[in-house]
């Protein structure tokens, strides 16, 4: 009838003047643009579900926090909702006469809509570390002989007269390890709100300090203010708290106000302390001076052992030669270890007695200090027995100083550098595996250092080369390896002494631009290193003399094109434009035969570079960018050499991949992609038939973002990838289903050597047990799981008459962790229909996750323990239902005998917001948990039999053996102290285990 009513209108207003067309486009248009305005509010409603599920699992497990831009936006998507429903609301049934100016409201309002989606993607993941009350935890070593220093330093920290600190000493004598641990120590104390650690290094840049210290304070200042406005905005910060701020490794003067630093001498409470090779810059800065001195002859020769071991003094004749040894080593920490690390393993006298030898020509007749510490750091260089592994050694200090790199970024670097030849290996699998021994090597030589920092859910591998062993690598650097690495305020300064080098790193020397018409004219340059600068344009003229550039980095710089120059370098191979999110488009590669690896990872281009499909040479491609478009069909196949190629899997992008075309790719090892929906991934399964000979990959399916709880390729430095995820977990072909196009599919196939599955928001209702809908049984490999926001399950694994003999389910025979969320179905984990005897199910699973399962009422049958003979952690928060962890059958409910079980290998118990918990197992059951090393408990008022105790075979009362810590919340002090006790001495046994945490 309206559009009857709409012809008529239209047939006026041709009779007043107005065409009929652009009525009923109008109208037309109207009715188009509201449906696209429901589409895209849906969205919206989605998006922020999901992320509200997200942070409610966060807040199960503890650990995470939201960010303040996520909770701005969840407040903004809700405003908006609201708004664009009540609009909704208003337009409908509107007459269409109004519908032409109603239309620029609509699509004002998609717009909007269309932002908040776009907002609504957080790169950066949602969540930021949860930090402790006063800073995160630095891997440190054991002190040998400074604790008087360190007791010293302590004293000046904890008394009022001394605000400025100076921690003074030669490089390599033990300042920035003392310093390490008085900065977990000060963690413990409630004197300060604050202990911040800031490695602040070679050149002094003031406005990266000044975001390294706001950083580190959980806060950020404007990138595009001035030092002295970024200055008064910190120093406001920082006068809102008691704080102990740690300068480590500081070489040049400045003044606390130029960085914003308030006085600690004036603001009562803080404290500042610098460790410096230079007493001049602390005097400067009005310190009081604690100089560090060498260790005795006792303490070196203890720390000498510890490193070395101590059973190399059961060698015969050997002692008095390891004494003068250690006397050689000068007392300096890093000398010791460094060098008792190359004599690691070695029991033959004569070795011994060489190396003393060598050390002590070495050093003889070197008045320098700084010249004496290289030269017994260059005596364990010397040491290491082939020349790859010295060259990958030296191929580290073209890092900037205290920069940590990742283990699988070194790799690459390596392999990039020819230091591990593909080639001779035969696949990148195998160089991967040469890189990791090499790099386990240099470790245990001490000549790289290890750290470990927090990539949630897990803690990854970090390394750095010390600075004092960073500047005996560069000065180690000869014309046989054709290094150069030049700390320089401006390029041009480069001119004229780079003509003769082959390597040469400007990595992070804080340049802003490079000149017009500069060259720097250096005909044997073969790696050239411009990343984490901020250039912002390159010179036509800047590669002119160039020819023999085989590698160039510009990666995490601002460069928004690139010169077509670049494309008369004929023999580059390595090309990283790592970050660039500056960076729109590329010139035409077509000319760059010889290009190997092409690494767009966060860079801003839209489009596939032209002639890409030429490059025949690709072996490495990563096009990981959020605003590229499409892969045009046909380039794919003609790049027959690419063995890793990761294609843009974020959210909010179309880009997909064809799986026909990657089918095609023979030498493909490691593959990265998006799919669409579930069609599109059983296609894929089918088609691709080489998964075994991937040794590596990652498929995400459906509309929602990848990964949240896992490193993110997008994070600032994009120093971590899924690689370096992997390498912690050992975890290297991983799938997540998010969010996908269902497409009349019956059933979700897995490839059948899958390590890592992940299902969120998924409605899919052709069964309900997840092993009846998903065919877990391809995937004999599977090591986690993640279930999340998943309607329909009532069960994890359904087995019946239909399945295997064994009754055990392949595909669990090997999993590992398991996380179960907001299944608002799930009743059970396993349920067993028509068959006797017990299912071998999860038989290696070590980690039990069950959050916001409302109605789960019992958690583990007794049929199923025999097979969790391997459960170390046992988590369960949020299930408003759940009564019982450890259920008995009906039929031992009904006998009056009691049973025993023993989970041999569990060690933390993890119960919260459980209101209906009444047990942790059955009153007929006895739990046997020896290995019980925590137990956590959070607002659990049923649970009132006391959970805690056990028996052991004598009769008498006694904790559990391991036992460490009784966790209970702050708010549930009242329920301890309700418990109900078995015995009148229980309580007072496990009293002295109890710790309360906010």
């Amino acid at each position: 009838m309206a559009d009857i009513v709409g012809a008529i209108f239209g047939a006026f207003s041709c009779i007043c003047g107005t065409p009929t067309c652009n009525c009923i486009d109008q109208h037309r248009n109207f009715n188009d643009d509201v449906d696209e305005l429901r589409r895209k509010l849906d969205s919206l409603t989605s998006q922020k579900q999901y992320i509200e599920s997200r942070i409610q699992v966060a807040e199960a497990r503890g650990g995470q926090m939201v960010g303040q831009q996520v909770q701005e936006w969840l407040k903004q998507a809700q405003e908006i909702n609201v708004d664009v429903r009540a609009f909704l609301e208003d337009v409908q049934g509107v007459k269409w006469c109004k519908h032409a100016c109603l239309d620029k409201r609509v699509c004002r309002k998609i717009d909007v809509v269309k932002d908040m989606l776009e907002k609504g993607s957080f790169p950066e993941g949602l969540f930021i570390e949860r930090a402790p009350a006063h800073g995160n935890t630095i891997p440190t070593e054991n002190l040998v002989g400074e604790i008087s220093t360190e007791e010293e330093i302590r004293g000046y920290l904890m008394g009022d007269e001394v605000g400025m600190i100076g921690v003074c000493g030669i490089g390599g004598v033990g300042k920035t390890t003392i310093m390490k641990n008085l900065h977990n120590d000060l963690q413990r104390e409630t004197r300060f709100e604050k202990v911040i650690w800031v490695t602040v290094s070679h050149p002094l840049n003031v406005f990266e300090l000044q975001k390294k210290i706001a950083g580190a304070m959980y806060t950020r200042l404007p990138e595009d203010a001035e030092v002295m406005m970024r200055a008064a905005a910190l120093m406001e910060i920082m006068r809102r708290e008691k704080f102990v701020l740690i300068l480590d490794d500081v070489w040049q003067k400045f003044t606390l106000k130029e960085v914003g630093i308030p006085d600690p001498n004036a603001q009562k409470g803080c404290k500042v302390v610098v460790t410096s090779r230079s007493i001049e810059v602390c005097s400067y800065l009005c310190c009081k001076i604690v100089k560090v001195q060498p260790l005795s002859q006792e303490e070196s020769l203890k720390l000498f052992l510890d490193t070395v071991g101590d059973d190399i003094l059961q060698v015969t004749g050997l002692e008095d030669i390891l004494k003068l040894i250690v006397e050689e080593c000068a007392g300096l920490p890093l000398a010791i270890v460094v060098i008792a690390a190359s004599m690691r393993g070695v029991d033959d006298v004569n070795v011994w007695r060489n190396a003393l030898t060598e050390l002590r020509e070495r050093v003889e007749g070197v008045n320098d200090w700084d010249d004496q510490i290289f030269q017994r750091l260059r005596f364990s260089f010397d040491r290491l027995d082939r020349l790859d592994i010295k060259k990958c050694f030296l191929y580290c200090s073209l890092f900037r100083e205290d920069y940590e790199f990742s283990r699988m970024e070194l790799i690459e670097g390596w392999i990039d550098d020819g230091l591990i030849d593909i080639d001779d290996l035969g696949s990148r699998q195998k160089a991967y595996d040469r890189g990791h021994a090499l790099l386990d090597k240099l470790v245990k030589n001490c000549l790289i250092q290890k750290g470990r920092v927090c990539r949630l859910p897990r803690v990854c591998d970090v390394f750095k080369m010390h600075d004092v062993v960073r500047d005996m690598a560069i000065r180690s650097i000869g014309p046989e390896f054709g290094y150069m690495v030049k700390e320089l305020r401006r390029v041009a300064n480069a001119r004229g002494w780079a003509e003769d080098f082959r390597k040469l790193s400007l990595m992070a020397i804080y340049i802003s631009e490079l000149p017009a018409g500069l060259s720097l004219k250096c005909p044997s340059l073969s790696t050239l290193i411009l990343s984490d600068n901020h250039i912002s344009e390159i010179p036509k003229s800047f590669f002119e003399d160039m020819g023999t550039l085989k590698i160039l980095d510009l990666s995490r710089t601002d460069i928004e094109t690139l010169p077509d120059s670049i494309c008369d370098l004929e023999n580059l191979s390595v090309l990283r434009l790592t970050g660039c999110q500056r960076l729109k488009c590329l010139p035409f590669l077509g000319k760059l035969r010889a290009l190997k690896k092409l690494d767009l990872r966060g860079a801003g281009i839209k489009v596939v570079p032209q002639g890409m499909e030429i490059l025949e040479s690709l072996e490495y491609l990563n096009l990981f960018c959020r605003n590229l478009k499409d892969i045009p069909t046909g380039i794919l196949p003609k790049l027959s050499s690419l063995q890793y190629l990761t294609v843009c899997y974020l959210e909010g992008t179309s880009l997909k991949i064809d799986s026909e075309e990657v089918a095609r790719l023979k030498k493909l090892e490691i593959l990265e992609c998006r799919l669409d929906g579930l069609h599109e991934l059983n296609s894929f399964v089918r088609s691709f038939k080489n998964f075994q000979s991937l040794t590596a990959y990652g498929l995400v399916v459906g509309s929602g973002p990848w990964k949240n709880d896992m490193p993110r390729i997008t994070d600032e430095k994009f120093s971590y990838d899924w690689s370096d995820y992997g390498s912690c977990l050992q975890i290297k072909r991983w799938l997540e289903i998010n969010r996908p196009k269902i497409g009349g599919e019956c059933m979700v196939m897995l490839p059948d050597n899958l390590e890592d599955l992940q299902i969120t928001c998924m409605q899919y209702r052709t069964s309900r047990s997840l092993n009846k809908m998903v065919l877990l049984e391809n995937a004999t490999e599977l090591r986690r799981c993640r279930i999340s926001d998943f309607e329909g399950i009532e069960c994890v694994v359904q087995l019946d008459s239909s399945s295997s003999p064994s009754l055990s389910c392949p595909v669990l025979d090997k999993l590992e962790w398991l996380f179960i969320n907001n299944l608002s179905d799930l009743c059970v984990l396993v349920r067993v229909v028509g068959v006797p005897t017990p299912p071998r199910v999860f038989s290696n699973l070590k980690e039990l996750y069950i959050n916001s399962c409302r109605e789960m009422r019992k958690l583990l049958p007794l049929e199923l323990l025999q097979a969790l003979q391997n459960l170390e952690k046992i988590q369960v928060w949020n299930c408003t239902k759940m009564e019982e962890i450890i259920a008995s059958s009906d039929s031992d409910a009904s006998s009056s005998n009691k049973f025993t079980f023993t989970f041999p290998k569990l060690r933390k118990l993890d119960l919260g917001h459980l209101p209906k918990l009444k047990s942790i197992c059955s009153a007929k059951g006895v739990m046997i948990y020896d290995s019980i090393e925590e137990i956590k408990i959070n607002t659990c008022p049923e649970l009132k039999k006391n959970p805690f105790q056990h028996l052991l075979d004598n009769g008498q009362l006694s904790p559990p053996p391991r036992l460490t810590a009784i966790k209970i919340h702050k708010s549930s002090k009242g329920w301890w102290e309700s418990l109900e006790w078995d015995h009148p001495d229980a309580k007072n046994l496990l009293q002295p285990y109890l710790k309360y945490y906010i």
